[in-house]
């Protein structure tokens, strides 16, 4: 009996410590600081709203038979010939329906309006950064500015943000939880992501996909600077440096697998660099020349410009 008790309190204390724990977890995703992230947190909340309409009154139904219909209460009415009712039936076919046909609207809604594909609206002009997955760090190429980093990107506060993503090694997946969704880097291919951060600081990037040993390490830091003056001062600090990646050779040596890799700068970056490391899983410029003509042809709407397997096989 006494075993009993402290098992007891030990499962209650280990409970309260838990929680206490748990307070102390940033949960990235329900404070985001992007337009983008504010409306997935948006449809997230929704969604599960409108899910708990049916899992609350479950929960509770739950709870109130097993108690109503115990052995010890005598007062229960047993009805052990009862098989239908249409009210029942009505509620448990209705609800749900009403609910998956809200569920489908929001989804088709948001499918387009958060197409990470999109371009977002704004009068400011985007800043272009291409993204390279590497084993197991980031590469962030400043394609009009010349300059590169590792690990370590920036932007300012209220500008958009357009990535053109791609992997020198395996698939692995592009993150910042507090400004928007993660996207896909995949060898031979480009994908796309457009996000801004509303308030200046500096924000966790991950790797959101395994990627090997080293995928643990694989962080990055995106810094929202508060004015445009101050982004510009990170750019000349980044041209301040003696290391260049100005031929194939020299990414290589980069492209290297290395863990915790500290985070780098590049004063001077080959111009087609970004083109040439998708060139070498394809052996021709086919994706780069579609996006090009895709882009000049629609203003950079939304497409799709990877390859599809009959593309694959026909080159």
């Amino acid at each position: 009996m006494r075993l009993k008790k402290y098992n007891k309190i030990f499962g209650m204390l280990s409970l309260f410590a838990t929680t206490l724990l748990l307070s102390g977890c940033d949960m990235a995703l329900m404070n985001p600081k992007g337009q983008i992230g504010l409306e997935q947190r948006s449809l997230i909340l929704t969604a599960l709203g409108l899910m708990l309409i049916v899992v609350i009154p479950v929960i509770v139904m739950t709870i109130t038979f097993a108690w109503k219909f115990r052995a010890s209460n005598e007062k229960a009415k047993y009805t052990p010939n009862w098989s239908h009712s249409n009210k029942i039936e009505a509620v448990v076919w209705t609800v749900p329906i009403i609910i998956v046909v809200i569920l489908a609207t929001i989804t088709w809604k948001t499918t387009h309006s958060l197409d990470p594909y999109k371009p977002l609206d704004s009068d400011v002009e985007p800043i272009t950064v291409q993204v390279v997955s590497l084993d197991w760090k980031w590469l962030f190429i400043y394609p009009k500015l010349g300059i590169a980093s590792v690990n370590e990107l920036a932007f300012p506060t209220n500008v958009p943000v357009s990535f053109r993503i791609t992997s020198d090694s395996v698939m692995n997946s592009f993150f910042i939880p507090r400004l928007g969704g993660q996207i896909y880097s995949m060898a031979g291919m480009q994908t796309k992501l457009h996000l801004i951060a509303n308030e200046p600081g500096k924000y966790k990037g991950i790797s959101g996909s395994y990627s090997g040993k080293g995928f643990s390490g694989m962080k990055f830091t995106a810094i929202a600077t508060p004015t445009r003056e101050a982004f510009d001062q990170w750019v000349d600090n980044v041209r301040k440096s003696s290391h260049t990646l100005s031929n194939m050779d020299e990414f290589d040596k980069l492209a290297q697998p290395s863990e915790y890799h500290p985070v780098e700068y590049f004063s001077q970056v080959q111009p087609d660099l970004f083109r040439q490391i998708i060139k070498k899983f394809t052996g021709n410029d086919m994706i780069m020349q579609h996006h090009d003509e895709s882009a000049s042809k629609k203003d950079d709407t939304p497409n799709h410009e990877n390859m599809n397997m009959s593309e694959h096989s026909s080159h």
